[in-house]
């Protein structure tokens, strides 16, 4: 597993360096849209109905106002609209960088 060697918020895009030297930008927003957290994906029961989640929500003018490292596997991103509860793992984030822009 890769790990972050530099973490930077830049404008609008959170800038991380990995330890194999590749780099992911990532725009607040798309963190905001693809926090793995229960309040934005929802939750599923054992019969895979769907409860909460944030369908279709608008995150164009959040920003992201801090993160921290959570152990050796995540990181958390404070935003402004208050969210902070999605541990966004490094292998998650990886993924995200590799994605095509929206």
């Amino acid at each position: 597993m890769q790990t972050p060697a530099n973490v930077q918020v830049i404008g609008d895009e959170v800038a991380i360096a990995w330890s194999d030297g590749a780099e992911s930008f990532l725009r607040h927003d798309l963190l905001r849209r693809a926090s793995p957290s229960a309040e934005t994906q929802g939750e599923r029961d054992m019969f895979g109905t769907q409860y909460g989640g944030e369908r279709g929500a608008d995150h164009s003018g959040v920003r992201i106002l801090g993160w921290e490292r959570i152990g050796n596997y995540a990181l958390r991103f404070e935003f402004s609209d208050g969210h902070r509860t999605g541990l966004y793992t490094y292998d998650y984030l990886r993924k995200l960088g590799a994605l095509p822009p929206t």
